[in-house]
């Protein structure tokens, strides 16, 4: 058979890149044609993202796929990262810069919402951790600082729905982001209008939500003469980062909850794929999340700080004029003191510090523990407070499920991390499956060669995944070890 060509645009926190997929009906081959730089561009004091100059890479990457592979293209289709959105007015104008989700002016807002809709009343409205990044706190940030310009929104999109707009001309958004924003109602699978009203958000600009899979239109005619691709099908992966890696975890055992999926990057997103979402009153105390999944099911997981500690430790060294690489870095943590400082990573003061190794030190120093000092036993402390955070979140998501996990599968670039890994099997206590590293942008052109009628279920999804990525299984060690640490840990986390 010849191999079906599907391009995947995955755009992530630092990078985006426009990648085909080659499909020959048992194995899909990824070949990386472009890759262009992203990143929260600061304005005037606050952070946002240049979606412009990321349209203008994609383009560029659609331009270098026709000139590769022609006529073997069948669609393309995008993924971002959750919780971000783009305003259009009736005249498609971009309303204002979009802000990226690390803004502060989200500060207190979860509070702020409290003292209107209760806590409990909102998750039961949309199942979702309560975080302050979440679409629902930033809307209700642009409701209080600039109204006017919200009023003027025709169209509330997605950052993943934005990009397909420009492809296509759709207004729709797909379902697995949507249930990122803490504004979508699973109860009635629809955008949550009296929530939204509650805070005085116009609901009008909330589009139709579509599954993923949903073939949104064809190229429009000018970026095809701009690329030189033909008028293709532009096809609704799932469009969350997150929920397309989950559709390429190699497991075998769709359809129960006894393996744990974590997807690695700059969150560590670790949860279980469930039928329905989980609401209960203990789900609530947990603070866990359910997001939606492909074929109408839900993740329910919850979002653990991740390699955005390390990236930030990193970049404090290199502005400090001292060169180290990830792998340096690495290497250098595995040789620090074991246990010798633990963080609960999901504090407030780590999401965007001014500088990370002063933030973990104050922390250390506030809570009666030595402070790092190395740029190892810096490493070092983040990627074990990591691995404990994981045991927890693990016991959390059996406690709701009352299904024993078995497994975990590592998925995404942080399943490189062969350090972690293993600190994660240790703390864990069962065998982590690391792989695949694309599992996102496999998960996003599987999907579309679904839609082309190629596969039929997600299990053979998976399956394929299995026959064409490269997995490599970590066995838990030095058991008492960590379950000593992790007494210690639950004083903190």
């Amino acid at each position: 058979m010849t191999a079906r060509c599907y391009l995947g645009v995955d755009l992530g926190a630092s990078s985006g890149r426009v990648v085909a997929g080659l499909f020959d009906g048992r194995k899909i081959e990824l070949k990386e044609l472009h890759r262009f730089s992203n990143g929260p561009v600061n304005v005037g004091g606050s952070l946002r993202w240049d979606v412009l100059q990321l349209w203008s890479g994609i383009q560029d990457g659609l331009t270098k796929a026709k000139q590769e592979f022609g006529s073997d293209i069948a669609s393309i289709g995008v993924d971002t990262w959750g919780v971000d959105y783009v305003l259009l007015s009736k005249t498609g104008e971009i309303l204002g810069q979009p802000y990226n989700y690390r803004d502060s002016r989200t500060d207190g807002m979860m509070e702020k919402a409290f003292q209107r809709v209760p806590r409990q009343e909102i998750f039961s409205d949309t199942g979702l951790q309560f975080i302050q990044i979440n679409t629902l706190y930033q809307l209700i940030a642009m409701q209080q600082t600039n109204p006017e310009l919200m009023e003027l929104a025709d169209q509330f999109l997605m950052m993943p729905d934005f990009f397909n707009w420009c492809l296509s001309g759709s207004k729709v958004v797909e379902f697995t982001n949507a249930t990122t924003s803490q504004c979508y109602d699973p109860n009635t699978r629809d955008w949550s209008y009296d929530l939204l009203g509650k805070f005085d958000i116009p609901t009008e600009m909330f589009g139709e939500v579509v599954a993923p899979g949903t073939k949104l239109g064809q190229l429009r005619q000018d970026v095809a003469e701009r690329t030189g691709l033909p008028r293709l099908d532009v096809i609704a992966p799932a469009t969350h980062d997150t929920g397309s890696a989950v559709v390429a975890v190699p497991t075998e055992l769709t359809g129960s909850p006894n393996w744990a999926y974590l997807s690695s990057g700059t969150y560590s997103l670790l949860g279980v794929e469930v039928q329905e979402a989980i609401l209960s009153p203990r789900a609530l105390e947990l603070n866990v999340t359910n997001e939606g999944g492909v074929d109408g099911t839900y993740r329910l997981l919850k979002n653990i700080m991740g390699l955005w500690l390390i990236t930030q430790i990193r970049e404090s060294i290199e502005r400090a004029g001292r060169t180290i690489d990830y792998g340096q870095l690495v290497q250098r943590a595995s040789v620090a003191e074991p246990f010798r400082s633990l963080i609960n990573p999901d504090d407030p003061k780590f999401l965007n510090p001014s500088d990370m190794p002063t933030a973990i030190r104050e922390w250390c120093r506030e809570h009666g523990q030595p402070e790092p000092e190395t740029e190892g036993q810096l490493a070092r402390c983040a990627f074990e407070s990591l691995a404990l955070k994981y045991r927890v979140v693990l016991s959390q998501l059996e406690e709701l499920t009352g299904t024993p996990i078995e497994v975990i599968h590592i998925v995404g670039g942080g399943s490189q991390n062969e350090l972690l890994n293993q600190f994660a099997a240790n703390a864990c206590g069962r065998p982590v499956i690391a792989g695949p590293v694309e599992g996102t942008v496999m998960g996003n052109v599987l999907v579309q060669a679904r839609s082309f009628g190629e596969i039929g279920s997600l299990s053979e999804i998976r399956e394929v995944v299995h026959n064409s990525a490269a997995i490599k299984q970590y066995e838990p060690t030095d058991l008492s070890r960590w379950d000593e640490a992790s007494e210690r840990f639950a004083e903190y986390a």
